[in-house]
């Protein structure tokens, strides 16, 4: 039972301290009469007087849980609620004077209830925050995934304006750095698709904009007129804006744009707090911008760099016919160590060059050597018809370099002579060609010579040869050859596989035997590993005919 003084009240350990007690307390009879209120309780609530019953004195939700209380109460007996010392029942939570309060019940064992009002304003505050910075940490970071999902900068901008039009205001729009005269501008309303434009703007009309486009730190809202913003900043109907809010984009080293930030007038305009949040977003777009932008810079820079080092497509020359094929080491590469090139004469009648090669390596690396002696035997084409002497002084140019990497090649020599085609071929260090026959045969040019840029003095035997039409000679690397595949994935495609399959090629196409064996090779290799594979064919056409040019009679050959 709750104690009670001579003067039939609750007694208390200490009457005077309990009633001074910072937090508000009330205690209901049975019957749901306030029978003690101290002094916190009756500033906050003043109809609460003991006598009063609680329903008159308080809120209805803190009248509603005491009923709640007495009722099962009443149905259990007296008996039966709380146990020595009083029981706790659920916390209930209500406005009270503009501000939220937590009634905390303790029922005692006479039926007496203690409510403890305890002010949760600042706990629901801080819960509230809480709330919201676990929603906006989420919501950067699903928007940092999206954003640097792609490495294209337009995907990207479309991205970051329709993320920011949906999280942070109306509409969005994302401008890039100045191209030419234009601004390139993705624009954005909430529930609607992205928009590319460019506009022929001057971004320092815009209050703040040409100082986020030059990567300085942002204009406070407070000092930015919406009512300023020219036509093009705002959406087609999207009415009279009442906020705006103009950010830098950081990247890497220069500034990837700027994003706006619009609110309708009516709504609530942009706290300083929301500011801040559309920097943390706005560093992260910036960062996928500036990420996508130097990407499509090497790209392009690889590109122009990489046709220079790509073998170049082969066709008919001064009737003689040449094609090529080759395959990189790494299917994600488009170039390697080996290589091939087909000069022109410079004057009709003179035979026209094969180079085929193949740098100690594979890769990039292999691919810059490549592109380097290639350049090299570019400018010793006035030597074309001296193998000698070309080979020569590209080995003295490769001694000379920083390079400690060698090459092995083929240089070849072809001219057609009425139907035929006359050859000369000088190996050094490379597989000899080999020449298929129109019955089938397959012979070796009889051919030998020196690695080149591995010693300073070199030797190379130049063999002589003619293709009848129909005929074929075949410059190959040892990357097809020494393929390893097959059933056991081990075993070399090896030289006597390439015999037989060439046999099987007498009277094709140039063009048709290239994609031949590299089917072959493609098919023994399977998944595995392999070196750079390269192929040149020169063949004899097997007809021809003649067309006047100049008053002249010229051959124009076809396969």
């Amino acid at each position: 039972m709750t104690p009670t003084n001579a003067d039939g009240g609750i007694d208390t350990p200490d009457g005077s301290l309990w009633t001074r007690a910072p937090y508000p307390v009330l205690v209901a009879d049975p019957q749901g009469a306030l029978v003690l209120v101290n002094e916190a309780a009756g500033a906050l609530l003043p109809r609460a007087r003991p006598g009063v019953p609680l329903a008159d004195a308080v809120p209805a939700w803190l009248s509603s849980a005491h009923t709640a209380l007495r009722v099962p109460r009443q149905a259990a007996g007296a008996g039966g609620a709380g146990g020595a010392g009083g029981g706790r029942s659920r916390t209930v939570s209500g406005p009270l004077d503009e501000r939220v309060f937590e009634a905390r019940p303790t029922v005692h064992d006479d039926g007496t209830v203690w409510w403890w009002l305890v002010d949760a304003d600042d706990h629901h505050l801080v819960r509230e925050a809480l709330r919201v910075e676990r929603e906006r940490t989420a919501f950067l970071g699903r928007a940092s995934n999206l954003l640097l999902s792609s490495l294209n900068l337009d995907r990207c901008m479309d991205v970051a304006a329709q993320l920011a039009a949906e999280h942070l205001a109306d509409a969005a729009l994302v401008v890039a750095p100045r191209r030419g005269a234009r601004l390139p501008v993705v624009a954005c309303v909430r529930g609607g698709s992205p928009a590319a434009s460019y506009e022929s703007a001057d971004p320092d009309d815009v209050p703040g904009l040409g100082e986020a486009l030059r990567g300085f730190p942002p204009v406070p809202t407070r000092w930015v007129d919406p009512s300023a913003a020219p036509e093009w900043v705002v959406p087609r109907d999207f009415g009279p804006v009442g906020s705006m809010v103009i950010t830098p984009l950081p990247g890497h080293g220069v500034p990837a744009g700027a994003l706006i930030l619009l609110r309708r007038a009516g709504s609530a305009v942009f706290t300083g707090e929301e500011e801040v949040f559309a920097r943390l977003f706005a560093a992260r777009a910036g960062a996928a911008m500036s990420a996508a932008r130097l990407y499509a810079d090497q790209s392009a820079i690889a590109d122009v760099l990489m046709r220079e080092l790509l073998p170049p497509t082969l066709h008919q020359v001064s009737g003689v016919d040449f094609a090529g094929g080759y395959r990189p080491s790494d299917d994600h590469q488009r170039i390697g160590g080996d290589f091939y090139d087909v000069h022109p004469a410079l004057t009709e009648g003179d035979p026209s060059l094969v180079v085929l090669g193949d740098v100690c390596g594979k890769g990039l690396e292999a691919a810059v050597l490549t592109g380097k002696i290639r350049n090299t035997l570019h400018a010793l084409l006035p030597l074309a018809d001296d193998h000698q002497r070309m080979l020569g002084l590209l080995n003295m140019a490769l001694l000379n370099s920083h390079h400690t990497r060698f090459a092995t090649m083929v240089l070849a020599s072809a001219v057609r002579e009425g139907g035929s085609v006359r050859m000369r071929v000088t190996s050094a260090g490379h597989p000899p060609p080999l020449i298929v026959r129109a019955d089938g045969t397959v012979e070796e040019a009889d051919t030998r010579g020196t690695l080149i840029g591995a010693i300073p003095d070199i030797h190379a035997e130049t063999a002589d040869l003619v293709l009848a039409p129909g005929e074929t000679c075949v410059l190959y690397t040892d990357g097809i050859t020494e393929a390893r595949g097959g059933p056991l994935g081990d075993t070399m495609f090896s030289e006597e596989r390439l015999r037989r399959a060439l046999a099987e090629c007498a009277g094709m196409p140039a063009e048709s035997i290239v994609e031949h064996i590299q089917m072959l090779a493609a098919q023994w290799v399977g998944r595995g590993q392999h070196d750079d594979m390269a192929v040149v064919v020169v063949s004899a056409p097997r007809s021809h005919h003649l067309s006047a040019v100049n008053g002249r009679t010229r051959g124009r050959f076809t396969a």
